[in-house]
């Protein structure tokens, strides 16, 4: 299936006018789109040697544009691996450094200060995120608070994978929900689907100055988007997928951040979920995370 056919299809499913609306914010972006991307088959259905093609163009285009030679790859699940993470939030102290290590890894818009990690501020006794604050700027941490950093919970039942009408994000074999910027038609959907708020959406072009660009990049990744599409946590697929921990995991300066193999029972998350009073956000959903919290008492 082509990015044509896709776009067709989605548009007999929902109708000219709700499909017209939907794909209104990259009506000026898709004017620009060529010719191989508007054709290029879905990522399930591309040979290695497609993918080589389109990898070399997106790196040719960042080499144009910015000026920086980048490296793309595409690292695939590897076999008994389910990815997991836990968090412990007696020991979170909402210093937001996660934050600032998501966005600077996954090459996000400066300007916006854009990451796929939000730092609630919690009243203690609630589990509202509704009451939490994310704009907090007094120094940190008030004893009269907790702190909640909340992500994309990979979850096993994804709501946002099935409302997309083009399926340009799916569920891989190792748990990390993933989209294809290359097939995403901006619709939103997904964004509006998800109880997390763990969906970004492009509104313009992405700006990340030449200098700060991280050159390692994964096609379902921190590879630098287009106007107009969705993106999203991936566990920093592009590390993980090579045995290397999440950058926002790395940054975390008390080691509150647990991440690991669900599969493995050695596994430090496994210990964690083994021992340890955890629960997931908005379990009544039935979406499945495979993201936990924990307190220590």
């Amino acid at each position: 299936m082509t990015r044509r056919t896709a776009l067709k299809l989605a548009g007999a499913t929902l109708g000219a006018a709700a499909f017209a609306k939907a794909i209104a914010p990259i009506a000026d972006w898709a004017a620009d789109v060529s010719v191989d991307e508007f054709l290029q088959k879905h990522y399930r259905e591309l040979t290695p040697e497609a993918m080589a093609k389109i990898i070399a163009r997106l790196e040719a285009d960042a080499l144009e544009e910015h000026g920086v030679a980048v490296h793309i790859a595409d690292p695939k699940p590897q076999p008994g691996v389910k990815f997991g993470y836990a968090l412990n939030l007696s020991i979170c102290v909402g210093c937001r450094r996660c934050a600032e290590a998501c966005h600077k890894e996954n090459n996000h818009d400066r300007p916006s200060g854009n990451s796929y990690i939000r730092v609630y501020e919690m009243q203690k006794g609630t589990m509202d995120l509704a009451q939490g604050n994310v704009t907090y700027t007094h120094p940190v941490a008030d004893p009269e608070k907790y702190y909640m950093p909340v992500q994309c919970q990979q979850c096993d039942n994804p709501p946002c994978v099935d409302v997309c009408p083009v399926e340009a994000t799916w569920k891989e074999k190792d748990g990390i929900v993933v989209v294809d910027y290359n097939w995403c038609i901006g619709c939103r959907y997904c964004e509006a689907a998800c109880p997390y708020h763990a969906r970004r959406f492009n509104w313009t072009k992405p700006e990340v100055p030449a200098e700060e660009i991280n050159p390692v990049q994964a096609y379902l990744s921190n590879r630098l988007r287009p106007q107009g599409v969705m993106e999203k946590c991936t566990y920093c697929l592009h590390r993980t997928r090579e045995g290397k921990l999440p950058a926002c995991l790395e940054a975390c300066p008390t080691g509150a951040r647990v991440f690991g193999n669900l599969l493995d029972p050695e596994s430090e998350i496994r210990w964690v979920l083994a021992n340890k009073r955890v629960f997931v956000l908005k379990e009544e959903l039935g979406t499945r995370p495979s993201f936990f919290y924990f307190f220590d008492k």
